[in-house]
């Protein structure tokens, strides 16, 4: 197995949204805002080669969207990720499977394209896309809190294709592929799927947008646009508890500077950051 990170771009959102109630005199310190409050977040995603399986997770933001769209989340970098893609040696159409963790936008507009004949079309025509049925369902008809997220152009076009493929959704881990399970959670959307992948000895946790970066390691650190804090807050324990006795590391989606960590107790017994790693070895 190889492990390569693929970098599909930045994106801004607003800083209060994404620390939700804790004070911005605190989480300011944790992710500089600009004038407008707005701090930058990257849409990180990951290149899995097993065997004759070339498996990617998450798509980032893609570019199909109009002007007005992009004007709220000033998309920007200096690679696509099919440009990040082919800087490995990876042609789209050589992606054979491609994970979704969810269909908020920032995660699944990549995986869609809008082809020369002015269409929709799949980015990865040659790919199985992997969603569940409960969270197909939840984004297909969209609760208020989240209708903005979910973009039926993002992930109807999947359906309509015949490649998109469910996981059956389970109370525990679920083994998917060789050396990757996948864990259901609900406290940012639902039936979220993060992949657990076994590594060269130990665990990589995808963390996706149950710990979006360094700065929400601490637990009343959670998203606005979380559905169920306080079920985010449960599943985020058990993660970082799991990291701290086992010595997982965690993939961070969203985080600006920092693609994996390690986590540790301090002599309070907090759980805090350890060793960060911009690369995966």
């Amino acid at each position: 197995m190889n492990i390569k990170i693929i970098e599909s771009g930045y994106f801004k959102l607003d800083g209060g949204a994404m620390f939700g109630v804790v004070p911005k005199v605190m989480w300011q310190k944790l992710n500089p805002p600009d004038e407008n409050n707005m701090c930058t977040w990257a849409m990180r995603c990951l290149l899995i080669e097993q065997g004759d399986r070339k498996i990617l997770v998450d798509t980032g933001m893609g570019d199909k969207q109009d002007e007005k769209f992009r004007s709220h989340f000033h998309p920007f970098g200096k690679k696509t990720l099919v440009e990040s893609l082919q800087d490995e040696g990876v042609e789209p159409e050589e992606i054979t499977d491609v994970l979704l963790t969810h269909f908020h936008f920032d995660h699944v507009g990549g995986a869609v394209k809008i082809g020369q004949n002015g269409k929709y079309e799949l980015t990865f025509p040659n790919a199985t896309y992997w969603t569940n049925e409960l969270h197909y369902k939840w984004a297909d008809n969209p609760n208020p809190r989240e209708r903005a997220s979910f973009l039926k152009e993002n992930f109807v076009p999947l359906l309509d294709s015949g490649k998109l493929q469910y996981i059956d959704v389970q109370k525990e881990d679920v083994n998917w592929l060789p050396n990757i399970d996948i864990r259901f959670l609900y406290g940012h959307t639902e039936a979220m799927m993060i992949p657990i992948i076994s590594y060269n000895g130990q665990k990589i946790l995808y963390c996706a947008d149950l710990m979006p970066s360094t700065g929400h390691i601490g637990l009343p650190y959670v998203m606005a646009y979380d559905i169920r804090p306080l079920v985010t807050m449960d599943e985020r324990a058990r993660m970082l508890s799991e990291a701290v006795e086992k010595n997982h590391r965690l993939f961070l989606e969203h985080d600006p500077k920092t693609a994996m960590i390690s986590v540790v107790k301090n002599d309070r017994g907090r759980v805090v950051l350890g060793d960060s790693f911009n690369a995966i070895d």
